[in-house]
């Protein structure tokens, strides 16, 4: 086993009350699954996931050392993340096509594009992960691989499962002919998950 046992009993317990805390990741999974059913919500889940994949490259390759060390970088990335959540509260507000004429397909891109834009989240996982790396053992990125692999296999579980949840939902409010109130509901969604993601520090 490349990880220290120890240090991996700590890992899955840590990243299993981290995943059933309601964050950004899940609130926009929520959204998604809400406004374009099931299958949205697992694709939404599927792009959070493939982001999260390069957030641990990244960290086990010690890049994110770039935002401390150019700290304007970590800024306009935060900015550009921000504005891309405000558009897409804004979209899902101003559109009056019916839910049903919309690809899910794109929640993926939505859900790759959202949390790589997140800079917090590659500073998480650079201050996350390696607190359970042990170098003495070697092959640390072997050991950032397994982290990596659990903390997305706990994210399909946990995410996804609200996304699937979110669709059946949102399909039972749509045929009560609540369209507009799930499209207004999701914008504010991402609205509010942008604005608090440009303001914080």
């Amino acid at each position: 086993m490349p990880v220290d046992q120890h240090l991996l009993l700590a890992f899955l317990v840590t990243t299993a009350v981290a995943m059933v805390t309601p964050g950004p990741d899940m609130l926009f999974i929520l959204g998604c699954g809400m406004r374009g059913g099931p299958k949205a919500g697992l694709l939404a889940t599927a792009g959070v996931a493939t982001s999260e994949a390069i957030h641990v490259a990244v960290a086990a390759a010690g890049l994110a050392a770039l935002f401390a060390a150019v700290p304007v970088a970590f800024t306009v990335v935060r900015v550009v993340g921000a504005a891309y959540l405000i558009h897409l509260g804004v979209q899902a507000i101003r559109n009056r096509k019916p839910l049903v004429e919309r690809r899910s397909d794109r929640a993926y891109l939505s859900g790759l594009l959202t949390n790589l834009l997140n800079p917090k989240m590659v500073t998480f996982t650079i201050a996350f992960l390696p607190q359970f790396v042990d170098p003495a053992r070697g092959h640390v990125w072997l050991q950032f691989a397994v982290l990596g692999a659990i903390l997305i296999a706990f994210e399909f579980l946990v995410d996804g499962a609200v996304g699937v949840l979110a669709g059946r939902v949102g399909g039972w409010v749509r045929r009560k002919r609540n369209q507009r109130r799930i499209e207004v509901a999701t914008g504010g969604i991402f609205i509010g998950l942008g604005v608090r993601l440009a303001v914080e520090r």
